[in-house]
């Protein structure tokens, strides 16, 4: 009885008094696949209703008395059946989504049946006379099912986690922050929308309060916050994971600067003289938390890092060189075309300083210059892939279409319909 809203329910489900970092809204539009389904602010959730539906049904009748055997065929109509059930939402204490039955009430307005083979002539006269009892037993047989299925959906429901495993150490927190908010024409619920490393303690900032617009036109609306990349980026700072050791071997053949002193002599002049024919490596890692802003239409990037270079003699012993400090300003943006998730990045600026040197000053111009295409070459290759995308998320019984994305002040905005598989529910 109410395929699309468990669609919906199943999509979005996943302690208290905290500010939401996603938000999912789901507008009347949304409940356009039931019957008849409307939001109850009253009871915090659904009222379904199916009125003057007419079913017809074919089955067989058997009956034994002592050494009698006798069956046949049936036909049987229903008219005028009439249900309505009212279900509320909440949230319990580790988060997920709750269903429950306030009320449902079954009506059926009249019943017909004929008898075919046996002795069917036999029973046919007294179909009448017990239509009334058939009535009822039909109609006592209906809320029952309807409070199976929402006890069954509410099973689920609670089956599911409110934490995403992203790889060993990476988790997405997603359990409710409240009580979903409903009223005549939507409903809105509120998500913690939080990484974290297993290993490591929750960023140091919270997220900030945001206001997804409802788009009355589209089926859902949904908001992720600043707050939820940006405590991904935490996280795998936090876990040592933004670092990476570059090594010659990692430098493509046709690149003609090479990670060695002398090829590194133009840059650093001591190199060549105080250490001659010494393979380099190079450890580069983050030393903040690289920060991401949403502006209008705008993703910004924020990234302070730093890159210590080492020689390495013939017996593999490391002798430290020097230590730079790069600053990177990026923005990005971010759009949906032809159903996948696609975006592109441009370099805004970049500035390297000499942060420590073992063999002496040396200016830093020509290596920036160095560094800046490496990287503007690196973003050409990434764009290639961003403007591929990747296909937005979809499950079993439903997909996201016509979907429109926008990234306003501190979050980013997503509107779309769903298309659902009412098949699957057959």
């Amino acid at each position: 009885m109410l395929p699309a809203v468990i669609v919906v329910l199943m999509l979005i489900s996943f302690t208290c008094g905290e500010n939401p970092a996603i938000q999912v809204i789901l507008t009347s539009k949304g409940l356009q696949y039931e019957p008849i389904v409307e939001f109850n602010p009253d009871n915090t959730g659904f009222t379904t209703s199916i009125s003057g539906l007419s079913v017809a049904l074919t089955g067989g009748w058997m009956t034994h008395f002592g050494l009698i055997h006798d069956g046949g065929s049936f036909n049987m109509a229903i008219f005028d059946l009439d249900v309505t059930s009212v279900v509320k939402l909440g949230k319990d204490p580790d988060g997920h989504l709750s269903v429950t039955s306030i009320s449902c009430d079954a009506q059926v307005g009249d019943v017909d049946i004929h008898f075919e083979g046996g002795a069917s002539w036999m029973f046919q006269p007294f179909v009448e006379h017990f239509k009334g009892r058939i009535r009822g037993e039909i109609m006592s047989k209906i809320c029952p099912n309807v409070e199976e299925s929402i006890v069954s959906l509410e099973y689920h429901l609670q089956a599911m986690e409110v934490s995403i495993q992203v790889d060993e150490d990476l988790v997405l927190y997603i359990p409710l922050t409240g009580v979903p908010v409903i009223d005549a024409s939507s409903m809105i619920l509120s998500l913690k929308g939080e990484f974290y490393d297993r290993k490591t303690h929750e960023p140091p900032f919270e997220a900030q309060n945001f206001t997804v617009p409802e788009q009355p036109d589209y089926m859902l609306s949904m908001g992720l916050s600043e707050f939820t990349v940006n405590s991904a980026s935490y996280a795998l700072y936090s876990g040592g994971r933004l670092q990476v050791l570059i090594t010659d071997s990692m430098i493509p053949p046709y690149i003609h600067v090479r990670l060695n002193t002398s090829s590194m002599g133009p840059y650093v002049p001591q190199l060549p003289k105080m250490f001659p024919g010494l393979l380099m490596n190079l450890q580069v890692y983050a030393s903040e938390v690289p920060m991401l802003s949403f502006q209008p239409g705008v993703v910004k990037l924020d990234l302070a890092g730093a890159v210590k270079a080492s020689a390495i003699e013939p017996n593999s012993t490391q002798i430290p060189l020097f230590k730079l400090n790069v600053d990177l300003k990026f923005d990005g943006k971010v759009w949906v075309a032809a159903g996948r998730l696609k975006g592109s990045m441009a370099l805004q600026s970049l500035t390297l300083t000499l942060a420590g040197s073992e063999v002496g000053h040396f200016e830093t111009d020509a290596l920036e210059s160095l560094v800046k295409i490496g990287v503007m070459a690196g973003l050409a290759k990434l764009n290639v892939e961003l403007g591929k995308g990747v296909d937005l998320p979809r499950m079993r019984n439903a997909q996201l279409v016509n979907t429109v994305l926008g990234v306003e002040e501190g979050f980013i905005a997503m509107c779309s319909d769903a298309e659902v598989f009412t098949d699957s529910f057959n």
